[in-house]
């Protein structure tokens, strides 16, 4: 899956929702929290990381692909 960037980036729990990997702002908050994301292959516990063109971003078995 690949969500194209309108600015010079997206957050973390902004792409999950573009995604349609989760359905809330809430769920994002929940499953970050969690562990339950990975940015780049590391962990990601932020809610707010800002995501740039070439990052990746891992959920439940779901990439997805931020680019320019």
């Amino acid at each position: 899956m690949e969500i194209k960037l309108r600015e010079e980036y997206i957050k973390l729990g902004q792409a999950l929702k573009a995604a349609g990997l989760v359905g809330s702002g809430v769920e994002a908050k929940f499953v970050i929290n969690e562990g339950l994301t990975f940015v780049n292959g590391n962990i990601e516990k932020q809610r707010g990381k800002k995501l740039y063109d070439g990052d990746v971003v891992e959920y439940n078995g779901e990439k997805i692909y931020i680019k320019k």
